[in-house]
């Protein structure tokens, strides 16, 4: 396992290296004094504390619609799943991929369920969210003038063709697993050998999405799921814009509806980072900048540096604090959740 996790890393460092030697290449004129000129300071501390209470409420929405994928199984309020809640990404923002579990696992405990009950619902969850944060993107390039007069427009505008493909398929998947779940993960279970035990695992993961499923019981909770998750990434996009908002007259060509762009570069740039450092989203969130709003590489820099700090940084604080008073340990969690993770799949 230890040599499994050695080799990721290795993986991530040279890519990540690759990486950064571009951007040294397309930097070598980087100007450090520039930099830092640009950087926000005084009054502009207004709007990223506005970026950081914004980040923080979308916490308290993540913990809201959790509540609402428990209310079959479990009353509660979402005041009680703030601090795993904060806690859980906090763990991410410090392990990176080893803290991904520690959110389920902690409100499994608090919540006296089934660790495999939560992990269903952590399942679920994503899809919620990448289809509330599509609606959002999609409705940006579709519908939004400022996108719309951006170059590689044409290039936004078939990938939102794609990206509304891949939902749909993405929602007649959710309904067969919903209704025919057992079939399915039966199918994949025939196998042996190295590829039967991918089949088993990819049957658990079926399993448990089914399971996560379950907890919407009815009309009125998809439709409640679905609001919450939009409200969510709309709330992340006034982050984001507040954080653009403080570096004044240079970004005033970066809207609200261009800061969906934004995320979505900083999403798939996160799929290559280091645990704590990051590097795949701030380079992602810079090159979007650079190239699609010709923006100065010093103020790309500084902006998207502050925008990782910020949206994905500054939990932190508030999660370690939480964490001490709740005597738990990040490392400890980490290890507990992803053996109970082991557990649920086998």
């Amino acid at each position: 396992m230890k040599n499994k996790r050695f080799f990721i890393y290795a993986v991530v460092a040279l890519l990540l290296g690759a990486l950064f030697y571009l951007q040294f290449r397309t930097w070598r004129n980087f100007d450090w004094e520039v930099f830092l000129a640009e950087t926000p300071r005084g009054a502009a501390l207004l709007h990223i504390l506005g970026g950081i209470a914004c980040t923080w409420v979308a916490y308290g929405m993540r913990a809201l619609r959790w509540k609402i994928f428990l209310r079959p199984v479990k009353r509660t309020t979402s005041a009680k799943l703030i601090a795993p809640t904060i806690i859980g990404f906090t763990g991410i923002s410090l392990l990176g991929r080893l803290g991904e579990m520690i959110r389920p696992y902690l409100i499994a405990r608090k919540m006296d369920l089934s660790f495999s009950s939560q992990l269903a619902v952590w399942t679920v969850e994503r899809i919620f969210d990448f289809g509330g944060f599509a609606l959002l993107l999609i409705s940006a390039i579709f519908f939004s003038p400022s996108v719309a007069s951006l170059k590689y427009y044409g290039r936004f505008r078939k990938g939102g063709l794609l990206l509304i493909a891949f939902v749909a398929v993405l929602a007649i998947v959710a309904w067969i697993i919903s209704a025919k779940g057992e079939i399915v993960a039966a199918w994949l279970e025939r196998g042996t050998g190295q590829v039967g035990g991918l089949r088993h695992k990819l049957a658990a993961r079926v399993r448990e999405f089914r399971g996560g499923l379950n907890t919407i019981h009815g009309f009125s909770e998809l439709v409640q799921l679905i609001a919450v998750s939009v409200a969510m990434w709309y709330v992340i996009a006034l982050a984001y814009h507040q954080v653009i908002l403080s570096y004044g007259a240079p970004l005033r060509s970066v809207g609200l509806s261009e800061c969906f762009l934004l995320i979505f570069a900083s999403m798939l740039g996160s799929l290559v980072q280091l645990p704590g450092v990051g590097g795949g989203s701030q380079l992602a969130t810079i090159t979007t900048l650079q190239r699609v709003f010709d923006v100065p590489p010093e103020l790309a820099a500084s902006c998207g540096i502050l925008l990782w700090m910020v949206t994905f940084m500054s939990v932190i604080p508030l999660g370690l604090t939480l964490a001490h008073r709740e005597r738990v340990s990040l490392r400890t969690l980490s290890k507990e959740s992803q053996a109970q993770e082991g557990l649920a799949e086998g």
